[in-house]
């Protein structure tokens, strides 16, 4: 186990933690929480170039914690009609289309490398400004056609970087 392993497990156990604060309505301190999740994302990576610690598991550990924080976010802000449902669906998808497509690439043998896109990178960018929007709205009130900004960039970049992935996956394919 490595030094950028350890963080990405410390944001995989605050993921229920996070989950527990939203459920009870404490959006205040799911912030901080979602927060701490987040900054070992940013963590993981710096420490695996410090440390040259880049680890096969590492590389499928970290996207599997990123899906599962931002899927928990989404689920739940959904459930709580904090954000629309439809986005939620939206977001899920696009990450089980993702899960699939290597999945399906995986079991065919076929070798392929899995790197972020500058587009997922935006995407991922747009989700979590969002949720952060949402979960900050006890300390910053934006008005409403910033959230509604932000949904809208969200949604966009979600189906064109979802699309991309589908492209590039049956590019490999054939």
């Amino acid at each position: 186990m490595s030094i950028p392993n350890w963080i990405t497990l410390i944001r995989i156990v605050l993921i229920p933690w996070f989950a527990i604060l939203l459920i009870n309505g404490s959006l205040n301190y799911a912030l901080w929480v979602f927060a701490a999740a987040a900054l070992t994302d940013g963590l993981d990576g710096l420490a695996d170039r410090w440390f040259s610690q880049k680890t096969k598991l590492g590389s499928y550990l970290d996207p599997i914690a990123d899906k599962m924080l931002l899927s928990t976010a989404y689920i739940s802000l959904a459930v709580l009609k904090e954000i629309p449902v439809w986005l939620s669906v939206i977001v899920i998808c696009r990450d089980v289309v993702i899960v699939l497509g290597v999945s399906l690439l995986f079991l065919s043998q076929i070798r392929f490398e899995i790197s972020p896109t500058v587009y997922s990178k935006l995407t991922t960018i747009f989700q979590l400004l969002l949720i952060l929007l949402v979960l900050s709205s006890g300390y910053v009130h934006l008005g409403p056609w910033i959230r509604q900004g932000l949904i809208f960039l969200t949604l966009i970049f979600t189906i064109f970087s979802g699309l991309h992935y589908v492209y590039s996956g049956l590019k490999i394919l054939t």
